[in-house]
């Protein structure tokens, strides 16, 4: 008998979303990740909830209707880490006419299962707020609705549901061998100690990684044809003074976004290049950071250069080949290739998918996979992730409500808190009376008891976990900060 009844290899969005939605159904679930959780492609996305308004003109309707049902689905999972955010479209009439804009509009208005975001609207930007920071050539456009994310939380809280649910989730774990038999039989190595375990059937949700597994742990040739597509992004400080995103049509027909970030940044991305090499090495070169200030500073009246970017960062998708010409035109639809012999465990490998559609691609995994398991009926469309059991507009009571019970918290402080872990903010602050309650302050409003919370439910190991994945206070973190924080954890 197999101890497990499924592995999966990858602590992405995917792995853990399929980990999550398994062990929902009664299944016993391995999920191993070589690194941190979202250390990957996961934690580098452009970090929106959005139907992909750009795959429109390439006929991508099933992936486009896909990912529209699945906005609100995922905005009343977790609403204290996904949030609307209505997107600027300034018409410039070399790139796309406006009446090809307001067809895909239309139809992306229409096609989506919209109940609580609003539609889209016309924008006179010669007199609307959303002109201010534009060149004065820009008079008119439309502004329509999607939702923003935190994408890292958003894979670490599957992860966390998955092992409330019973998933053995072991992170800094790799997976060095798979044998293949009537079950599986894999080789793990944590930070040196080597352990075998069995499972019944095995997923390969390992993203930029999966032929580098499938050659080199399971030792075979690759399920199908993988494409690696490069998408670089930059965050500079805030460029304008509303809440409202932008997409930006650049003159090789790429879109770049403008997204409001952590208060006091501007998140800007994303590029679309063809990738070779090794992912875990990935970087924005020069090259593409030009591009995003170019394309940025054609519409903005403020000229922003490399000198003024804070943060950079890089990430590979890894794409199902559909044998499209240029890496903007490749399908962003998951596929899932199970492989199933006489005699022999099964194996089911995933190729693309977006951070989008995560649950409904784990939704999908289990379907195939249910001649196996006969496992419990679906069930994640109405559930929530951990802290996000309150209405989807309750954000800002729930600020409020903390900030009552714990006054000591300044504004932005309460902010974070909630927006990170919503109702499971009590678990960090517990009886706190005064700040001195949470231990050593870290840097900016980081404490002790955030951290030790972090370490102890949420698998944060390093600092980088901390600063990057958990959160983005790395953005204000000073050196010495982070020093004395990586020392705190490695005492802890």
């Amino acid at each position: 008998m197999a101890d497990f009844d499924l592995a999966i290899i990858g602590g992405g969005i995917n792995g853990a979303g399929i980990a999550r939605d398994a062990a929902g159904r009664g299944l016993k679930v391995l999920l191993v990740e070589q690194n941190d959780l979202a250390s990957g492609t996961s934690s580098a996305s452009s970090k929106l909830i959005h139907g992909g308004l750009r795959y429109l003109e390439h006929g991508a309707l099933r992936l486009v209707h896909a990912a529209l049902s699945e906005r609100e689905v995922l905005l009343r999972m977790a609403p204290h880490l996904i949030r609307p955010l209505r997107f600027v479209l300034p018409v410039d009439q070399r790139f796309r006419s406006p009446a090809l804009l307001r067809l895909g509009l239309f139809i992306y208005d229409t096609i989506g299962r919209r109940e609580v975001l609003p539609p889209t609207r016309r924008v006179d930007l010669a007199v609307d707020a959303t002109g201010v920071p534009l060149r004065r050539h820009f008079h008119r456009g439309y502004e329509y609705s999607d939702c923003f994310a935190d994408d890292a939380r958003l894979v670490v809280l599957n992860a966390l549901d998955a092992a409330e649910r019973g998933a053995d989730v072991r992170t800094r774990t790799r997976c060095v061998r798979a044998e293949r038999g009537d079950i599986w039989r894999l080789v793990l190595n944590a930070r040196g100690v080597r352990q075998v375990v069995t499972a019944r059937v095995l997923v390969n949700a390992t993203g930029a990684w999966t032929d580098t597994v499938a050659e080199l742990v399971l030792r075979q040739k690759p399920s199908g044809p993988l494409r690696l597509d490069k998408g670089s992004h930059i965050v500079v400080p805030r460029l304008y003074d509303h809440d409202r995103a932008y997409i930006l049509q650049a003159p090789d027909r790429r879109v770049v976004f403008t997204i409001p970030f952590q208060r006091d940044f501007t998140l800007i991305g994303t590029t679309d290049r063809s990738f070779t090499g090794d992912p875990a090495a990935v970087v924005p070169t020069e090259a593409e950071i030009d591009f995003l200030c170019e394309v940025v500073s054609t519409y903005f009246r403020a000229t922003i250069v490399t000198a003024d970017v804070v943060w950079a960062y890089a990430g590979v998708r890894a794409l199902y080949n559909d044998g499209a010409g240029k890496p903007q035109e490749i399908g962003r639809d998951y596929t899932l290739m199970l492989e199933k012999g006489f005699g022999t465990a099964p194996l089911l490998t995933v190729y693309g998918g977006k951070l989008t559609t995560f649950r409904r691609l784990a939704e999908d995994a289990l379907a195939r996979l249910a001649p196996f398991f006969r496992p419990a009926p679906a069930w994640t469309a109405n559930s929530t992730l951990p802290g996000g059991d309150f209405a989807f507009d309750g954000v800002t009571a729930l600020i409020e409500r903390t900030q009552a019970q714990w006054p000591f918290l300044r504004k932005e402080h309460a902010e974070r808190l909630v927006g990170a872990y919503g109702t499971r903010v009590a678990e960090i602050l517990q009886s706190a009376k005064r700040p001195e309650d949470l231990g050593a302050w870290l840097g900016v409003d980081l404490t002790a008891a955030e951290v030790r919370y972090l370490m102890a439910k949420e698998w944060a190991r390093t600092a980088d976990d901390v600063l990057w994945r958990r959160s983005k206070l790395g953005l204000r973190l000073t050196p010495n900060e982070r020093a004395g924080l990586e020392q705190f954890m490695v005492a802890r």
